[in-house]
């Protein structure tokens, strides 16, 4: 029974992701901000940034590097890129 207790909540976990749009903003917004917002997340939560400007594809990826947190993945729809970042 406490087995399933400890499930449920790192189920909760994994599934949460809060999506933040950042189209529009131009290079060094997005990085930046995307830095600032994984500076308030706690360990384990989700960022989707979805992004407008082309150098994010770039920038972000040097972003999660550096900050050593983990790129789940990334998408491009027409000009929209997505990064899914799980914060270490």
């Amino acid at each position: 029974m406490a087995e399933s207790k400890a499930k449920k909540p790192a189920a909760k976990l994994s599934a949460k992701a809060a999506a933040v749009n950042m189209r529009g903003l131009k290079c060094p917004l997005p990085t930046l901000k995307t830095r600032k917002l994984l500076s308030k997340t706690a360990a384990g939560e989700v960022l989707v940034i979805e992004c407008t400007d082309p150098l994010t594809a770039i920038d972000i990826p040097n972003l999660i590097r550096e900050t050593g947190d983990k790129l789940e993945g990334s998408a491009k729809k027409g000009r929209v890129l997505t990064f899914k970042i799980r914060k270490a």
